[in-house]
Parts: structure tokens; sequence; C-alpha cells
């Protein structure tokens, strides 16, 4: 909560303002597998808006020596994963399960797997999936809007901007096996990018896919 109060400062520094919406459906009785889009490091000030009390994320191991940034995430109690380790990110996936039960938290997932910061979303990886079904909670979906019209690290494009969040639904996976997994990334990944493109005034093409 502290690192939430300051992180969440940061934004007037940054000219950044959020719209948040459906913050009600993260109001859900027990754990749960909360799942978003990744972009950058302004997420971090994106997640500290919404992020729910009792929740903790799942990050790549590399992120622990990324300076003052590792520091804040270490402290905000990450659960690292080496992503080059399949057996490594599986054994640690099998204890969020129980501790996610047992401590009654919310795990946070980035399930594109990396920053993209291409207004659209990559293909999901199916861990954070697999993850909901073993411990039959729901998945609750968060989309960012687009920082593309105010950010590009290639262009060194920096500006001030809006950018809009939206809390979706839950879905829930009770009943579910691990044949479901494929079909509820798919299901997950599809919702999610129709608000991606709808948060970003990119309607036509959400009509489209």
């Amino acid at each position: 909560r502290i690192i939430k109060a300051v992180v969440k400062t940061f934004k007037y520094f940054f000219g950044l303002r959020f719209e948040v919406k459906g913050l009600e459906n993260f109001e859900v009785e027990g754990p749960a597998i909360i799942v978003s889009n990744h972009q950058s490091i302004l997420d971090m000030m994106g997640l500290m808006e919404v992020l729910p009390d009792d929740c903790v994320q799942v990050g790549k191991k590399e992120l622990m020596y990324a300076g003052s940034v590792g520091l804040i995430i270490y402290l905000g109690g990450v659960i690292f994963i080496n992503r080059k380790s399949t057996t490594s990110a599986k054994m640690v996936m099998a204890e969020v399960a129980k501790t996610m039960i047992a401590d009654n938290v919310k795990v946070w997932v980035y399930p594109e797997g990396t920053r993209n910061c291409t207004g659209d979303l990559l293909p999901f990886k199916k861990g954070a999936f697999h993850l909901a079904v073993q411990a039959q909670v729901p998945v609750i979906p968060v989309v960012y809007s687009s920082f593309t019209s105010f950010y590009n690290p290639k262009k060194n494009l920096f500006t001030s901007g809006k950018i809009k969040v939206e809390v979706l639904p839950p879905i829930e996976t009770k009943g579910l096996t691990s044949d479901d997994v494929s079909d509820l990334t798919d299901r997950c990944f599809g919702i999610m990018r129709e608000t991606l493109l709808r948060l970003s005034d990119r309607p036509s093409e959400a009509k489209g896919s």
C-alpha cells in the first residue's frame, strides 16, 4: 500500500491522466487470476490506479535486476519466474496456485509475456489460464488503452496523455479442465482485444476482428 501510494503520485510528473471503469468487477469472493495487457514501464502507474488489496504479481526474473524498478517490485511481493526454465516456471506456478488458495489472494499476470507497445495484443501464453483452471478460480481481464498516441520509445516520443483502464467482468472456470485451457485463453484474448481497440478509439477494427 505504501508503494501504491508513492507510485500513484508519479502520474503528475509525467502528465498522465487515468480514466478507470469497472472496479466493482474485482469484488469477487475468494482468489482470482487477473490478466492484463503489458505495454511499457508506464504500466506500473496504471497498475497502482486499480490494484486491489491482497493481490500479488507474477513477473519475469530479469526484472529483479532492473535498478530501482526491480527494488520496488521486489518489495511489492512480486513472484518471479525464470522464463528460460520451463520446469522452474511450472513448479513456481504450482506453488502459486497453492498459496493463492491458502492465503486467499489474487494473482496478477501479463499473459503476453513481454512488453508490447504496438497498439495491439501479442498472442497469449497459457500459464495464467492453466493456473486459473487448476485452482478453479475466475479470470478477471483488465485492459489499458494504447499508449502509442503519446508514448513511442523508438521515436523518442513522450507527451502528456490519457490512459483508459477497464476492469472486465470475471470469467468463471469452475468445472473446466486442462482440455478447456486453449478455449479459455482464446476467449479471454478476444474479449481483451476488442476492448483494447475500443478504448483506443479503433472500434471499426474491433468489429472487423
